[in-house]
């Protein structure tokens, strides 16, 4: 029987659920992504264990290395090893051996071992994938509530292609992403990233089958698995990307490649350390490597140790107060030369701050990189309430002919549903906004042609007028801000037709009733 997205997903906040006396909810990704992982990990390779038996019942003079050999040659592409080999204790590092033994003393130390196992068996797939697995010591989580997160868990259906979609899977996965986030405060911040501010910023960069994608901070892999997702829904083939990410806290490194795994992506790459001072993807002669895509949603105004001598700080080396522009500079060096291009979510401050950052600006425009500046509402995002903005660059020379010598501004500032916790953007925020985006501009700047605006404020803004303001990218500076509510012409003429129709009506009744009763006059 298939599974429901909606079974999987509240089976899983079930177990979940079962951390709420150990520990708060912003610390229930570090347990529940890697127990879930290891039950798909399991049930997919007891799946095809049983097809390996089922298909090879002949084979029962095979010795037992003859036996590894054909099932990992053609059933299995990965290994779930034995731990304690040798030992009383010996037992396959499964999620069902072990769960077998979860009223014996030590049950996180077995599942530990069974973790790490699986690492050590799997370099090239799965090495450090569980992060530090702090939670399986018994001063941290008891061995009650590890037992019944593992009970709970294992009500979940079998994960496995034969039983459950990757999409299925995938969007279990996302959900309850979704739910630690809207539930753990700022710290959700520095591993998710809305939905709908991945989905616009991948629409605006359109990957394209056989492009690699690079997120210097990728988090839990969310704007990686959009790419391929985006390129799936156009008919593309999603499998052909070339992912790459760096994390810098290892537990979300591995909170990302389960991510992607889960999402049946398993061409991409994700190394842990910090971007700005030991930059992991790298040509043989030490430089940047380069892309094709680059996105990324920065910690915003970080403090950070200023390069010395780095070829990455064209235009000068920003402030040691913020690292917005050094992200930058880092994705303009990742762009591939051809037809790189890269969006980055930044607050405001970095679009008119002066000093070393007005230095970074001026030459990032003098080089005519800066495609598009999108002004984003505020408190969209987990780890801040402040107004963001979206930065598309494009590699020198590359731009469309239509876009180069300056810079297109959209405020989207006021497209926005309020939700619980935050304000999103709507399927039609979205929609308008990359309409504004694709859109022509006359010799002033204004859009024309079929769609306009998309009903936001935008406008092409030559470099030389952005030069007379002293290179500052401020959104209003630009764009008019309307200062009062205004409604739309149109829609103000249709509303007081339909209201005198209505009056027009009430007044014929009116006057009907009072002549039934012998009163006249009142209509003339």
């Amino acid at each position: 029987m298939a599974v429901t997205q909606q079974e999987i997903e509240n089976r899983l906040w079930d177990a979940a659920d079962e951390l709420r006396v150990a520990m708060p909810e912003a610390q229930y990704s570090s347990v529940v992504f890697p127990l879930m992982f290891w039950k798909y990990l399991s049930d997919t390779w007891e799946h095809q264990h049983q097809e390996f038996l089922a298909e090879n019942q002949g084979l029962d003079g095979l010795s037992a290395e003859e036996a590894h050999e054909i099932e990992y040659r053609d059933y299995q592409s990965f290994e779930i090893p034995l731990i304690y080999p040798g030992t009383v204790r010996e037992r396959r590092a499964s999620w069902t051996s072990i769960l077998a033994t979860i009223t014996q003393p030590g049950l996180g130390q077995r599942v530990r071992a069974s973790l790490q196992a699986i690492e050590t068996a799997n370099p090239d797939k799965f090495s450090r994938l569980f992060g530090s697995m702090t939670w399986t010591s018994e001063e941290v989580l008891s061995g009650e509530v590890l037992a019944a997160v593992m009970q709970a868990m294992d009500r979940t259906p079998k994960m496995h292609e034969g039983n459950m979609s990757h999409d299925v899977l995938g969007g279990a996965y996302e959900y309850l992403l979704k739910r630690f986030s809207d539930g753990s405060g700022t710290r959700a911040g520095q591993f998710f990233t809305p939905r709908e501010v991945v989905e616009l910023i991948i629409e605006v960069l359109d990957p394209k089958n056989f492009e690699s994608v690079y997120d210097p901070t990728c988090g839990s892999g969310g704007m990686l698995i959009a790419a391929a997702n985006l390129l799936k829904a156009r008919g593309g083939r999603s499998y052909t990307l070339r992912l790459r990410g760096q994390e810098a806290v290892p537990d979300t490194a591995g909170v990302a490649r389960m991510n992607l795994f889960m999402h049946n992506l398993t061409e991409f790459q994700v190394e842990i350390g910090d971007t700005l001072k030991d930059p992991r993807f790298k040509k043989p002669d030490g430089s940047i490597e380069q892309f094709d895509v680059i996105v990324a949603n920065p910690p915003y105004s970080l403090k950070w140790k200023p390069w010395n001598n780095d070829p990455r700080a064209i235009g000068g080396v920003a402030p040691q107060s913020s690292a917005d522009w050094a992200f930058v500079q880092h994705m303009i060096a990742s762009m591939d030369p051809r037809k790189g291009r890269a969006g980055v979510v930044l607050p405001h401050g970095a679009l008119f701050r002066g000093g070393q950052e007005a230095a970074i600006r001026q030459r990032v425009l003098d080089d005519d990189l800066l495609e598009a500046v999108i002004g984003l509402p505020a408190n969209l995002f987990y780890s801040t309430t402040i107004p963001t903005c979206i930065l598309v660059f494009r590699a020198p020379g590359t731009k469309a002919p239509q876009r180069k010598g300056g810079v297109l501004f959209i405020d989207a500032s006021k497209r926005f549903t309020k939700a619980k916790n935050r304000n999103v953007l709507t399927d039609a925020d979205i929609a308008d906004t990359l309409t504004s985006y694709h859109s022509a501009f006359d010799v002033e700047g204004n859009p024309v042609g079929p769609g306009g605006d998309g009903g936001l404020a935008a406008r092409f803004v030559p470099t030389t007028e952005i030069v007379a303001n002293g290179y500052d990218l401020s959104i209003s500076r630009y764009i008019k801000q309307v200062t009062a509510e205004t409604e739309d012409l149109v829609i103000l003429i249709k509303a007081y037709k339909i209201s005198r129709a209505e009056r027009q009506q009430t007044e014929q009744r009116m006057f009907a009733v009072l002549a039934d009763a012998g009163i006249e006059g009142f209509d003339e």
